[in-house]
């Protein structure tokens, strides 16, 4: 009777997650007895390194949403957000995002290291895309959940294995993977514009307001999502700059970091040290 409960309670808790994904997590989540085997994309020094952290690698875990973006039409002359593409690329981000983390629940794990989120585009057509997010869930050794953020989730963090530990070591934790996305549309310029500036030094001003809005937006973005978390600030931050398939004045910026609180007012931070390879 209670193993015919355990069993509709897993089956309720991987409810949506494909079937293959169910069997493979289930095989590795192994019994009351023990973990079996766990997969992992973490490099022999991370791998070592979150070990030394306190925590044990549990799994790699995935997610993946392949997306129809829709059609939004620009004006020729004018700066302005594509809202309708910038939903989109964030909404499959998201998705992405939320399938990985429910693998990783699905596991027990405390958190998700080594985050990588990656876009490719099919030839089913220019405005369908695969975003897959993956990364290596990871289960604390001495103090289940401490780690887990305020919603109760594992954490997630893009941060390499070195990095994480240094992070923990010098007295703050991870909370998430924050994210914010823009695309904009870049003004075209005119016959005149382009007559003004020929043979010239001179700033493109319209294109200039145009980047610095759109980053700007993206970073806010990203910044906002961190609140939300009630960290301490972003480390890692990055803007990265795509025009995807929608041509030369239709860009997309992504920002992303790792939000980040205090768990320890002591920040030790270890000397560095001088290491030589011994490889020519």
């Amino acid at each position: 009777m209670q193993g015919d409960q355990d069993k509709k309670a897993e089956q309720a808790e991987f409810a949506t997650l494909p079937a293959h994904a169910k069997e493979r997590l289930v095989e590795m989540r192994g019994s009351a007895e023990g973990r079996r085997l766990f997969t992992s994309d973490l490099s022999t020094s991370e791998f070592l390194l979150v070990k030394e952290a306190g925590f044990d690698p549990v799994g790699l875990v995935v997610g993946s949403s392949i997306y129809h973006i829709g059609y939004q039409r620009a004006a020729w002359s004018q700066n302005q957000e594509m809202t309708v593409l910038s939903q989109a690329m964030y909404h499959a981000r998201e998705l992405a995002m939320t399938r990985m983390e429910e693998e990783a629940e699905a596991l027990g794990a405390d958190g998700v290291v080594g985050v990588r989120l990656e876009v490719s585009h099919k030839e089913w057509g220019s405005h369908v895309a695969e975003f897959v997010a993956i990364g290596t869930a990871v289960v604390h050794r001495n103090d289940p959940a401490r780690f887990r953020n305020k919603h109760n989730r594992p954490f997630t963090s893009d941060l390499s294995g070195q990095d994480f530990y240094v992070l923990l070591r010098s007295g703050y934790r991870p909370l998430g993977l924050v994210m914010g996305s823009c695309v904009y549309h870049v003004a075209q310029q005119g016959v005149a514009g382009m007559l003004q500036t020929l043979g010239r030094n001179t700033e493109m001003v319209q294109y200039t307001q145009a980047l610095y809005d759109s980053r700007e937006l993206a970073m806010e973005r990203m910044q906002k999502e961190a609140e939300a978390l009630d960290a301490k600030g972003v480390v890692g931050a990055d803007v990265h700059e795509n025009s995807h398939t929608w041509g030369a004045h239709i860009i997309e910026f992504f920002a992303v970091g790792t939000a980040v609180e205090e768990i320890s007012s002591d920040h030790v931070i270890d000397p560095p040290s001088l290491v030589l390879p011994l490889t020519d």
